[in-house]
């Protein structure tokens, strides 16, 4: 015990020490928002249009800004409670959960104007695209026993609900398998991953995380097959085995656990976590971890989003008694 203890105390004196060092994130810009309040949920980014669209609660709104000169150019409100957002650039096409209403808002033109919506349920949250099918999976539900926990799966051309599959509790963050035609749902307060069969939309295995819960953001490395899944209960990130989820490695992070990337090119993932911190681990092909850093942000700071081919992660700062901001940091 006492030799376990000392490794732990080495292993959390080392991710410090990283945290020192150069390589963990570097702040290059902070976007302010006059007039936002409150804290944001996912994001998005346009590419060709050079826009960065927040899911704002604050103002019950996404926010449309203009990376280049920093200002918000739209702002697309009566939202009850923006949460997952979806920009699809071929369609010009963007979606928005709602939370609070229980739907999936649909916007298109220019400037982006409410064409559709969806009925979903309450707690409308976080979704994952398939530009294979034009499939968008999107989890709902699971409040109470009158609102069961459920994934949509919805047309993105037709605008249709084409499958609704029932899972135990609240869906949380959803990755896509493009290789192996299959989405992975994080079954948070159930301590479990589901694996989705993206041709028969039937659910083919259930993954229980043991004594790990509050698995809240998710990502996958492709390449090697490796699931990269943070948890609250106990704040920890686990790497488990793609094909039958088998744990192959973790590591201790800050609390509050609520967005989670991973950069393919660097090998680095990067979880968000509300209680105010960003914590950087090198992930090696064999999925082993080890921390690189720990970027302090501000307590409530808990989405982003990383754009790998401009080496930026974006965090959202939450306005609590002034603007709320966009951070951007390098992470290469």
């Amino acid at each position: 015990m006492k030799r376990l203890a000392c490794s732990l105390a080495l292993l959390c004196l080392g991710g410090i020490l990283h945290g020192q060092g150069t390589h963990g994130l570097t702040l290059k810009r902070t976007i302010t928002l006059p007039g936002v309040t409150g804290k944001f949920d996912h994001f998005a980014l346009d590419q060709a249009g050079n826009r960065l669209f927040a899911s704002a609660a604050g103002p019950h709104a996404v926010e449309v800004i203009d990376l280049a000169s920093g200002k918000i150019v739209d702002s697309l409100g009566d939202i009850g409670k923006p949460h997952g957002i979806t920009w699809l650039e071929q369609m010009g096409r963007l979606f928005v959960a709602d939370g609070v209403k229980g739907e999936l808002d649909v916007f298109a033109g220019s400037p982006l104007k409410r064409i559709a919506t969806i009925a979903l349920s309450e707690d409308a949250d976080d979704m994952v695209y398939d530009g294979q099918t034009k499939l968008l999976y999107v989890g709902h539900g699971g409040t109470d026993a009158a609102n069961p926990a459920r994934v949509a799966v919805v047309d993105t051309a037709t605008l249709k609900l084409v499958a609704e599959l029932p899972v135990a509790t609240h869906p949380e963050a959803l990755e896509l398998d493009a290789k192996h035609d299959r989405i992975l749902v994080n079954i948070a307060d159930s301590g479990q991953i589901v694996v989705i069969d993206g041709k028969t939309h039937i659910i083919t295995a259930t993954w229980p995380l043991g004594h790990s819960k509050g698995n809240t953001p998710l990502a996958y490395d492709a390449a090697q097959g490796l699931l990269i899944v943070g948890c609250r209960t106990p704040a920890q990130v686990l790497v488990l085995e793609g094909n039958g989820g088998k744990e192959i490695a973790k590591s201790g992070s800050d609390t509050g656990a609520d967005d989670l990337f991973f950069d393919a090119m660097a090998r680095r993932a990067y979880v968000i976590a509300g209680s105010g911190a960003v914590d950087t681990f090198s992930v090696s092909p064999t999925g082993q971890l080890a921390p690189v850093s720990v970027t302090h942000t501000v307590a409530g700071a808990k989405t982003g989003l990383l754009d790998e081919q401009d080496h930026t992660l974006y965090v959202g700062i939450p306005g609590v008694g002034g603007a709320a901001a966009i951070r951007l940091y390098e992470s290469k």
